[in-house]
């Protein structure tokens, strides 16, 4: 159920889009609407996945999956309407093929992405409540606002949907550091300690 909620989350996507590219500005109100359902998702399908014990690595990679997909398509879509500048879905995009790229390392040997960080500063950037909560909050605010200076640009809103763009960008960075970091201080990927099982959990970005 967990991961037919995530795979649902594609084609919502790929509706927004189009809403939002083609549609009048009552239905871009309303694509604004779905993708603020969509990026609520992401927190659905790791609330079912604990409460159906249905947490595993593939829930893990397909959650991951989606909000880089989320994140990277948006912010493309954002800054084709010039509604942010191009150095935003360049620089998530460099972060997000970096981290990923290393933490595939660790997912091959079965250890979930928010198991890899062994620093508390590092575990606390990825994988903390607070961080993960105020990066999600960032995220709704910046890409429903920018959604909404799209389809209501009457409206006083592009300035501070593109001040939560830059601060989501911002902590996009900053929670990709201990990866970054781990890589070029140890040569390696980070990983869960040897012969220690590695949990599986679903809520990583």
């Amino acid at each position: 159920m967990a991961n037919w909620i995530t795979l649902a989350r594609f084609p919502l996507l790929a509706l927004v889009v189009a809403l939002l590219r083609f549609g009048s500005p009552t239905v871009r109100l309303a694509a604004v609407a779905l993708l603020l359902a969509g990026l609520l998702l992401d927190t659905v399908d790791g609330l079912v996945a604990r409460a159906r014990g249905e947490t595993s690595l593939l829930g893990s990679v397909l959650d991951i999956a989606a909000d880089r997909t989320y994140e990277l398509v948006l912010w493309i879509w954002f800054a084709a309407a010039g509604l942010v500048p191009v150095i935003i879905p360049a620089v998530v995009a460099a972060r997000t093929a970096l981290t990923d790229a290393l933490r595939s390392v660790g997912v091959a040997e079965g250890a979930a992405p928010l198991t890899q960080h062994r620093t508390a500063l590092g575990r606390f950037l990825v994988a903390s409540t607070w961080m993960r909560t105020g990066y999600a909050i960032s995220k709704v605010l910046a890409f429903c606002g920018l959604g909404l200076a799209l389809a209501r640009p009457d409206w006083p809103l592009l300035g501070p949907a593109r001040a939560a763009a830059w601060i989501t960008a911002a902590l996009c960075v900053v929670r990709g550091l201990p990866v970054l970091a781990h890589a070029a201080r140890t040569g390696t990927a980070p990983r869960t300690p040897a012969l220690t099982p590695a949990p599986a959990t679903r809520r990583a970005r």
